[in-house]
Protein backbone atom coordinates (compact mmCIF):
# COMPACT_ATOMS: atom_id res chain seq x y z
CA UNK A 1 0.00 0.00 0.00
CA UNK A 2 1.23 3.64 -0.48
CA UNK A 3 0.98 5.70 2.06
CA UNK A 4 1.31 9.45 1.51
CA UNK A 5 2.12 10.75 5.02
CA UNK A 6 4.84 12.06 4.39
CA UNK A 7 2.67 14.50 2.11
CA UNK A 8 1.01 15.98 5.44
CA UNK A 9 4.48 16.33 6.75
CA UNK A 10 6.54 18.27 4.16
CA UNK A 11 3.81 20.54 3.76
CA UNK A 12 3.80 21.11 7.62
CA UNK A 13 7.52 21.56 7.05
CA UNK A 14 7.19 24.34 3.92
CA UNK A 15 4.16 25.63 5.12
CA UNK A 16 2.08 25.07 2.71
CA UNK A 17 -1.71 24.36 3.55
CA UNK A 18 -4.67 22.38 1.79
CA UNK A 19 -6.12 25.67 1.31
CA UNK A 20 -3.02 27.24 -0.61
CA UNK A 21 -2.80 24.17 -2.62
CA UNK A 22 -6.43 24.53 -3.59
CA UNK A 23 -6.89 28.30 -3.79
CA UNK A 24 -3.63 28.94 -5.29
CA UNK A 25 -1.69 26.00 -7.21
CA UNK A 26 -5.71 24.72 -8.32
CA UNK A 27 -5.40 21.15 -7.10
CA UNK A 28 -8.74 19.45 -6.38
CA UNK A 29 -10.41 18.85 -3.20
CA UNK A 30 -11.29 15.64 -4.24
CA UNK A 31 -7.49 14.84 -5.27
CA UNK A 32 -6.46 15.95 -1.59
CA UNK A 33 -9.48 13.55 -0.40
CA UNK A 34 -7.68 10.84 -2.59
CA UNK A 35 -4.42 11.24 -0.61
CA UNK A 36 -5.87 11.49 2.51
CA UNK A 37 -7.64 8.20 2.57
CA UNK A 38 -4.02 6.96 0.83
CA UNK A 39 -5.93 5.91 -2.59
CA UNK A 40 -4.19 6.00 -5.97
CA UNK A 41 -3.43 8.98 -7.94
CA UNK A 42 -1.30 9.82 -10.84
CA UNK A 43 1.71 10.02 -11.66
CA UNK A 44 1.33 13.43 -12.79
CA UNK A 45 -0.35 14.23 -9.34
CA UNK A 46 2.66 13.60 -7.38
CA UNK A 47 4.86 15.40 -10.06
CA UNK A 48 2.44 18.00 -9.44
CA UNK A 49 2.99 18.03 -5.80
CA UNK A 50 6.42 17.42 -5.87
CA UNK A 51 6.88 20.59 -8.59
CA UNK A 52 4.45 22.71 -5.40
CA UNK A 53 6.84 21.76 -3.00
CA UNK A 54 10.32 21.86 -4.46
CA UNK A 55 10.65 18.00 -3.55
CA UNK A 56 11.12 15.03 -4.14
CA UNK A 57 8.84 11.73 -4.70
CA UNK A 58 10.02 9.99 -1.49
CA UNK A 59 9.37 13.20 0.44
CA UNK A 60 5.54 13.00 -0.60
CA UNK A 61 4.98 9.07 -0.42
CA UNK A 62 6.44 5.71 0.64
CA UNK A 63 5.37 1.98 -0.02
CA UNK A 64 4.22 -0.01 3.05
CA UNK A 65 3.99 -3.85 2.63
CA UNK A 66 -0.37 -5.01 4.21
CA UNK A 67 0.60 -6.89 7.28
Amino acid sequence: MMSYARLWETMKERGVTQYALIKFHHVSAAQITRLRRNESVSTHTIEMFCRILNCRVEDIMEYVPDP
